[in-house]
Parts: C-alpha cells; structure tokens; sequence
C-alpha cells in the first residue's frame, strides 16, 4: 500500500512530508558503481552574480483559471506525485526511487532536485548499443533485495549523467502543436544552427509524435512520460509499459524477486485512471515557473540574450493549439526553448535515445533557471556564465560572441537568465 506523505488544502499544498527516500534492505549502492553524482553546493560569483536576490516563490501552484474538475485533478494528481511506493505495490525489483517527488522536489514538487540518473551504453565503429539484454541504457541503482542489485556492465564503454529535470509548466510544453515544432525546424538559422524535430512512437496514442519532453526529446505526451518514469524509475509496471525491467536483464533474477502482478498500476473503474493518469494530470495542470520584473540591468541583459544568438535555439515564446482545457487552449508560452534537437558537440552525453544521436540534446527551456542550479545535462555548471561556456557544436558561434562580451555585460545577461 501506497503511504501518503502530504498535507493539503483545498488548492494548495501547504506541506510536504516524508521527501526523504528508505531504501530498505538496500542503503548503498551497488559495490564498485558509485551513486550518480549529487549538486554541488552553488555560489554565483564572478560576472554572474545578479544585482538582486532571487526568489522561488510562486512555484509549483496549478495553473491559474482551472476549473473546480481541474484544480481537483491537480491536487489528485499532487497526491499521488508525492506518494512513495512500496514493494507491495510494486515496487522495483530494481529501481531509481521510490516516488516522483524524491527526484522532482527543489523549490516545490514538480521541480529539479539533486539526484542524478546514470545512463550506459557501448560505442563500437561509431554506432551507439543500449546494451539493452544487459538492462541498459538506464541503471537502476537501488534493490529491494541486495541479491538483485544492477552495476553498469563491463561491456559498457560510455557512461553519462543525468540531472533529474523540472516539470514546471509541462502541460504548456505538451499542447505545442507538432506542427509549431516541424516548421521552426524547416525555417533557415544562423550561424550554422540547425535543429531538427524529434520523431518517436508515442506509446500513449500509438501515433508518430514530436517528441519534447526528456534531456532527449524522447517523449512526447506527459501520460507516456509519466508511464516511462514509473517503470524504469520505479519498476511499476502499467498498461503502457507492463513489462519488468530485469535486472542488468538477467530474467531468472526477475522472476525470483518479481512478487506482484504485471501491470502494478491498476485502472480504478470508476475514475479510468490509473496512478501513471494521476501523475500525467498533475504535470499537465501544473504552472510554469513566475517571471521577475525586469530590472534595468536585466533589460539590457533581454537585448543581449538576442545579440549573442541564445534566442536562435531558446526561442523565447511558442503558442499552443486547441486544448479542452482553457488554461492550456492557444496560451503563449514563454519556455526560451525550440524543443528541437540539436548536435551539441562535446557537450553530448554519447548516449544515443528515441530519436536522438549521441551528441544531440533538446533545448532545455529556460524559464524557472534561477531555481535549478546546477546546470546542463551533468551539473558540470555551477552557474549560466560556466553554462554557456560549455556550449558546442551548433551553439558554438553564440558562445564564441558570448564570451567576447564585457564582465559588464555578461552581469546584465545573467541578470536577464534569473528573471525568466
């Protein structure tokens, strides 16, 4: 059974209890494969620091003008996203965490936090294998018993790190026509910037979708999203996803230590939702991050973002189409980000997913930045300044004009990025 770990009011959660995961039987991680890395304690310094503190408040509220069925959707949603599994409803045998909000906490449920997935995978003549019979690409760190714990392989000769992303105004992501994307795709860039709209199989629909959501722009509606999360981070199998994974793919393990029955998320009858609809419903219904006024310095900083190129690829407003919910039907969404596909050199993660190559990875969206430090794929970037820096291949020539700005400037640019 489920343990609630919430306390709400009727719209707002005023309380979040028990965030801190038990790994019962299986504290540590596995012998001879290190835990993911966690966030480095931040300090912005240098050229970043903005000229005023930033807050967090306001994050994480339902989106505003939802319906009394909605915002009862929302807080439904709330709960089970804040709801920790436990081996009796499934959970595992092997497994990431043991509840949506354990990985998406920071400042509010539905954001980023600091843990890390570990992805592996074997590069051989310049094609990516997922090591797929040998439970890849995703490890899963954690066990309900010690005797099923997963290690990257030997066979593995590419290994990356993933920051746990935040979900902040998904729903808005999702209404985005697939059109939108397919045709800033087609349209002419500069500076050697191209993009490319990700095609995958949306296992939600059965239909070629755009994919935007994921580091990989790998999925493509928030019910297939939540659905893939439940597996592979929870091993909880559902109607979309109803296979374990064993594991490092070892099947008799799996039915050793596989003690409930396929799909674990059951759909109520008289709802026709599952757990994996909860969590989509509650992602779908959740606001974007709240933008700051302006300060002069970050107005300044607003017309650099455009000089330099960062808008060539943070594209800084989409529109959704038509939506039966009203909140989301034809809104402007302001993400700083195209969705699309991009090379980015050496700041690929060599990790090959749904229709992405090694070196390709979405465009993060921006908003919210002030509240999800570190930064990039990895957290190799303690601020935007070491952020931008980092950028190749497609970004590369905006980096190159970035970095020839003033300390000055480079301050109003920053203060610009902890606005949105």
């Amino acid at each position: 059974m489920k343990q609630p770990s919430i306390l709400l009011l009727p719209a707002v959660v005023v309380a979040v209890l028990g965030s801190t995961p038990v790994f019962a039987q299986n504290a540590n991680p596995p012998p001879g494969n290190p835990p993911p890395p966690q966030k480095r304690a931040v300090r912005h310094q240098g050229p970043m620091t903005p000229s005023a503190p930033v807050g967090t408040q306001g994050f994480g509220l339902p989106l505003a003008g939802l319906t009394r069925a909605e915002l009862a959707a929302f807080n439904a949603g709330l709960e089970e996203f804040v709801s920790e599994e436990t081996p009796e409803s499934g959970l595992g045998p092997v497994f990431n965490n043991v509840s949506c909000v354990s990985c998406h906490s920071a400042p509010s449920p539905g954001g980023s936090s600091d843990i890390f997935v570990t992805r592996f995978g074997r590069m051989v003549n310049g094609q990516f294998d997922p090591l797929a019979s040998l439970g890849g690409s995703l490890l899963q760190q954690f066990a309900i018993d010690p005797a099923v714990r997963e290690v990257v392989p030997p066979a593995a000769n590419v290994v990356a790190h993933r920051e746990s992303t935040p979900l902040f105004g998904m729903g808005l992501l999702e209404a985005i026509p697939d059109a939108t994307l397919r045709q800033s795709a087609a349209r002419p860039k500069p500076d050697g910037v191209r993009g490319r709209a990700a095609e995958v199989d949306d296992v939600a629909t059965g239909q070629k979708r755009i994919g935007r959501l994921g580091w990989k722009a790998q999925q493509a509606t928030l019910l297939a999203f939540a659905g893939d999360a439940y597996l592979n981070e929870m091993g909880i199998t559902s109607r979309l996803f109803p296979h374990e994974n064993a594991p490092n793919g070892n099947a008799d393990l799996l039915a050793r230590f596989d003690h409930v029955a396929d799909p674990e998320d059951q759909v109520d009858p008289l709802t026709g939702k599952g757990d994996i609809d909860l969590a989509a419903d509650f992602m779908r219904l959740i606001a974007p991050p709240p933008a700051l006024p302006l300060s002069p310095s970050a107005r300044q900083g607003e017309a650099l973002f455009q000089q330099v190129g960062c808008a060539v690829c943070h594209t800084p407003a989409l529109v959704t189409g038509p939506s039966p919910v009203r909140a989301l039907n034809q809104q402007p969404v302001w993400l700083y980000s195209d969705l699309l596909l991009h090379d980015m050199g050496s700041l690929g993660d060599g990790i090959a997913q749904g229709a992405a190559g090694v070196a390709e990875m979405r465009t993060p969206p921006l908003w919210g930045l002030r509240a999800s430090a570190p930064y990039l794929h990895d957290g190799r970037a303690a601020n935007a300044d070491q952020a931008i820096a980092e950028h190749d291949g497609e970004a590369r020539v905006a980096r190159d004009r970035y970095l020839r700005l003033t300390p000055s400037q480079r301050r109003q640019l920053a203060d610009f990025l902890n606005s949105l």
